[in-house]
């Protein structure tokens, strides 16, 4: 089997993590970052992403820096490559002058993928010479380790790409969605936002302090959503006569709350109760703690998924 060759633009967190999944199942890769001190750092961020693989995949040898290229040369990342994953700054003028520079060295055939969070794809292809070979490719943080991936198709894009796409981040055991049309924030975000809203809301307003609003979702809804999505949980919740009891009978319900959920303004005063209460809440423990804290977790999360998946023998 030929070996894929990966072109990863932008060496931050994102971009490391995806070099680390891609390198675990045998990929080469070549990274690309102008910046010199981003470069320097991705070898620490690999080193510890792939003792998190190893805890995961089975067999899983030493790190393989021969499949590693760390360049600030946009031509040399784009050599002989298969993908390329972008990972730029969320804005739309980084992009459109990074993709400018990309398609004067990259062949016309060679997909492309932006992890954008926000962004539309539509808006992105845009200027690009070959917007057919552009999509979006998001990943949710660390993409190592949250099987997630939301494809999205432009305007301009292939539509045949979409399969193609879907294909190769299943092949690197990705789980993939594609939602029908292009909206901010793809699924997930728009989920998140929504939530987040409310959030913010019930803070600003002194329905809910942050500890509690965090404890309330650790401890109730993130149990259930970690196996089951909300439609499914409001089908169990129906009972015997699932998802059409639960919509006829507590549907009523559900509008009397959506009428009563706020807006939210993210003013100075509201950031400094969410910052303050987080504080509270965190005391001294410090970022990189968390981080190993939330990853560490998150791996025994996926083996007990991996296990409850598997057929009964």
């Amino acid at each position: 089997m030929t070996q894929l060759t990966v072109t990863i633009l932008g060496a931050g967190t994102i971009g490391a993590s995806w070099a680390a999944l891609f390198l675990s199942h045998g990929a080469r890769v070549a990274v690309y970052d102008p910046n010199e001190n981003a470069l320097l750092k991705i070898t620490t961020y690999l080193e510890q992403a792939w003792k998190d693989l190893a805890t995961l995949t089975q067999g899983l040898s030493e790190l393989p820096w021969e499949n590693v290229i760390l360049t600030q040369n946009l031509k040399i990342a784009c050599q002989d490559t298969d993908w390329v994953q972008e990972n730029s700054p969320d804005r739309l003028e980084v992009k459109h002058r990074l993709l400018s520079e990309l398609e004067d060295v990259l062949a016309k055939d060679i997909p492309i993928a932006s992890s954008t969070t926000a962004l539309m794809a539509s808006d992105i292809q845009a200027h690009m010479t070959h917007p057919e070979r552009f999509l979006v490719g998001h990943p949710f943080n660390p993409p190592h380790l949250i099987p997630l991936v939301e494809v999205v198709a432009g305007k301009k894009t292939d539509p045949d790409l979409l399969q193609r796409a879907k294909a190769f981040y299943e092949s690197f055991g990705k789980e993939v969605v594609i939602p029908k049309r292009e909206a901010t924030g793809h699924i997930a975000n728009r989920l998140n936002a929504a939530l987040y809203r409310e959030v913010v809301h019930m803070v600003a307003t002194g329905i809910a302090t942050v500890e509690d609003i965090d404890r309330a979702m650790v401890h109730g809804p993130g149990l259930r959503w970690a196996f089951f999505g909300p439609n499914l949980v409001y089908h169990l919740g129906g009972g015997d006569g699932g998802y059409p009891h639960y919509l006829d009978h507590l549907g009523p319900s559900q509008e009397a709350r959506w009428k009563d959920l706020g807006e939210a303004e993210l003013n100075g005063e509201t950031k400094e109760k969410l910052i303050k209460g987080l504080m509270e809440t965190l005391g001294d423990t410090s970022m990189s703690k968390l981080k190993d804290k939330r990853d560490a977790a998150l791996i025994r999360l996926l083996k007990l998924k991996k296990d409850l998946e598997r057929p009964p023998t």
